[in-house]
């Protein structure tokens, strides 16, 4: 399936000369060629480069206030092992946005939260949107945070059709806190939403209080 590639905002000081399509499948790599201005009226020469235009992304970390814990996931990715590293990744809940679903990212979310930890998950709220390899990836990933219980959580989900198996499991936040210090994620989504939740835990946790105070 084709997916929705955003299209680059015009900007002033980049000229695309040329946007060609050099792989089409269920992703898709474009080769540009373009200058961009260096410093006042110094353009650069001609630059090739090439992009792996994935589509665009949902991340959520799905945290339960009562246990003071996060939902973490464990599964298999390609990525690591043709990079020679442990394929087994811990990581929070994430999934591609689909074409049909451009315009509404926070289902995908919900949708998303039910397939990989089988849970549904309240007062979901943005909290960054960020590009994690802007390198050579046109990807965006937007991170939303989620309130759940996490004693109702299965031990496994995933979809099999989709090769999914995926482990599920949780950290206390002196733990989520003692893993990123021991350097135990590897993957940008994880290591960013980590870092968020830590700096911003009591925020997190002062919103659900006072909309626990609202509802009584």
């Amino acid at each position: 399936m084709k997916r929705d590639i955003r299209q680059p905002m015009p900007n002033p000081d980049v000229i695309v000369e040329r946007r060609d399509p050099v792989f089409q499948g269920y992703f898709q790599v474009d080769r540009w060629q373009l200058r961009h201005r260096i410093d006042g009226d110094t353009w650069s020469p001609p630059l090739v480069r090439e992009v792996f235009e994935r589509g665009h992304a949902i991340a959520v970390l799905p945290f339960d206030p009562v246990r003071n814990c996060l939902v973490v996931i464990e599964q298999f990715r390609m990525g690591p092992l043709a990079a020679g590293r442990d394929p087994w990744m811990i990581e929070i809940v994430a999934g591609i946005i689909e074409p049909d679903e451009i315009h509404d990212p926070r289902g995908v979310a919900q949708r998303e939260c039910r397939e990989e930890i089988g849970a549904e998950v309240e007062d979901l709220f943005e909290v960054l949107t960020f590009l994690p390899s802007p390198g050579a990836v046109s990807e965006t990933v937007t991170l939303y945070c989620g309130r759940v219980d996490s004693s109702l959580l299965p031990e496994f989900a995933g979809n099999a059709d989709e090769g999914e198996y995926i482990r599920i499991s949780t950290l206390t936040l002196p733990e989520l806190s003692d893993a990123l210090e021991a350097g135990r994620f590897e993957n940008s989504i994880m290591l960013i939403a980590a870092q968020w939740l830590l700096l911003n835990q009591q925020k997190v946790q002062d919103r659900w209080t006072q909309s626990a105070h609202v509802g009584v």
